[in-house]
């Protein structure tokens, strides 16, 4: 005997609660560490996920649309019953009658399993999250295969890295010309799905879809007023403008097949901006058009071009195509990539940071860095029944508890001294300020301005007076200065080199 309808409602109503207790009491717990925060959260989204599955199946039997779980419910009350009762109570014994020979023939059936452990067992789950090594559990981007993409790139330039880093968020020094091309748009696909692919794994709780759907109301609002950054007055301005900025390089497309896939309206567009005829099928209108990737528009037999036309103003190898559509695509791409930027901020600069750092360090200090990173995570879960009472915030020890006040007030750890070379970062103790001069962090500063980083720079925290010193360290040694004493070379009868001060000196004594 399969199970009623009513029976599915009411042990669907009974999951979807116990489920909502579930998220409650794992919500209620703080996680000590980022990787069990992580863990927290994509078991919430995955309770969160049945309960939205279930809730829509309850939805379709509340809706009954095939009248199943109305015909149910006349069953329960006699359906052939009009006003004599004992219809009524034969229909409920005939019923009994049909469990009870259900259970006779299904023993196994009468034992009720307990899904409580069932349901406790999700708050110790541990959802598998994939990320790359570069990543390092959702601390840092890992943008090296989009960077690579970038520099190789008409539109990207030369640089490193971590300069990267600073303009793969802010596309508007890029030329509308380029952004049109085909090879922008795939660069910029490509980016926008890495940081919701990153994004999702790393906050899990976060609704995308709402936030897009707000970035896309403004985005049509500006994109209608013509104040989209980047894109500004594409609306508005005149036809030739728009043909100007929508010339795209036949380059980017090797056969007549590509061609085929821009639709046979871009074609007649492009084909009319070049003055040549419009008509025919999808495939005739490319083959045309692939002619003007290898022929000159000039060397164009004139039964290619349309009547009364003088051709077009543009170079050939280049096809005019309306930019109305592609560039409200690709604006909108940019409009989700920098919504998304603006939420990993903190993810941003802290990869930044981590770069540069690498940059400072040896091979050796980075493999340990990397062991030391792979073994707190499994230390840190080891105590995270334990809550340390701490409302003072000192400074944890060695066996994981805040050290004692008074050695925090030997040690004057609640001074604060700022380092100017090191961006502003604060150090907290005589201490740890004395340690940073050899950090990386403090080496990076003074390796841009172009300073060694001597023992004659210790203590000196600030840019000007670090540039100062150098000065005259430079002045004292005498760099870049002409010292005819020393430098000077004189040569005696038998070809002998001396400086001046030491010819002088022979010369005066009579030797020379």
């Amino acid at each position: 005997m399969s199970s009623t309808l009513l029976e599915v409602t009411r042990a669907s109503h009974e999951e979807v609660e116990r489920l909502e207790r579930l998220i409650v009491k794992d919500l209620q717990t703080e996680p000590p560490t980022n990787k069990d925060r992580l863990h927290q959260s994509h078991r919430v989204r995955n309770m969160i996920e049945q309960i939205s599955s279930t809730t829509h199946k309850l939805i379709e039997i509340y809706e009954d649309k095939d009248n199943a779980r109305k015909d149910e419910i006349a069953a329960l009350g006699g359906q052939s019953a009009t006003s004599a009762n004992v219809n009524v109570f034969s229909a409920f014994y005939d019923r009994l009658k049909e469990i009870r020979e259900y259970h006779r023939r299904h023993p196994a059936a009468r034992y009720v399993v307990d899904t409580n452990d069932e349901y406790e067992q999700l708050l110790k789950e541990e959802p598998v999250i994939e990320f790359t090594g570069e990543e390092a559990f959702g601390r840092y981007l890992d943008l090296h295969e989009l960077y690579n993409d970038y520099i190789n790139s008409k539109f990207g330039n030369q640089i490193e890295y971590s300069a990267y880093l600073d303009v793969f968020s802010d596309p508007g020094k890029i030329s509308r010309k380029l952004k049109l091309t085909r090879q922008y748009r795939e660069y910029m696909q490509k980016l926008l799905e890495y940081l919701v692919y990153f994004f999702e794994r790393t906050e899990p709780l976060q609704d995308l879809d709402r936030i897009f759907s707000k970035v896309i109301a403004e985005f049509e609002e500006q994109w209608s007023n013509g104040l989209v950054e980047g894109w500004k007055n594409e609306n508005h301005e005149d036809g030739n403008l728009q043909q100007q900025d929508a010339i795209i390089d036949l380059d980017y497309y090797s056969t007549v097949e590509e061609l085929i896939e821009l639709g046979p309206e871009k074609l007649k567009e492009a084909l009319a901006a070049l003055g040549l005829k419009t008509g025919g099928t999808v495939q005739q209108r490319a083959e045309r058009l692939f002619l003007t990737k290898h022929t000159p528009l000039e060397k164009l037999d004139r039964k290619h071009f349309a009547k009364g036309s003088r051709g077009p103003e543009q170079n050939g190898g280049a096809v005019a195509l309306q930019p109305s559509e592609d560039a409200k695509e690709i604006a909108l791409m940019e409009a989700k990539m920098k919504k998304l930027c603006d939420l990993l901020y903190e993810t941003i600069v802290r990869t930044k940071e981590n770069i540069e750092k690498k940059h400072a360090l040896t091979y050796d200090e980075i493999v340990q860095e990397r062991e030391e990173d792979e073994v707190q995570p499994e230390s840190e879960s080891d105590d995270e029944d334990q809550q340390i009472y701490n409302p003072l915030k000192l400074p944890m020890g060695w066996d994981g508890k805040p050290i004692p006040y008074w050695l925090y007030k030997l040690h004057g750890l609640g001074q604060e001294f700022k380092c100017e070379i090191c961006g502003n970062h604060s150090y907290w103790g005589r201490r740890a300020y004395e340690r940073h001069f050899k950090e990386w962090r403090h080496q990076h500063g003074m390796r841009c301005l172009g300073i060694p980083n001597t023992k004659n720079f210790n203590e000196i925290t600030s840019i000007e007076e670090a540039k100062q010193l150098w000065e005259k360290i430079q002045e004292k040694q005498g760099l870049n200065k002409w010292r005819p004493d020393l430098e000077e070379e004189y040569e005696d009868q038998e070809g002998n080199i001396y400086n001046k001060k030491t010819y002088t000196d022979l010369q005066r004594q009579g030797l020379i």
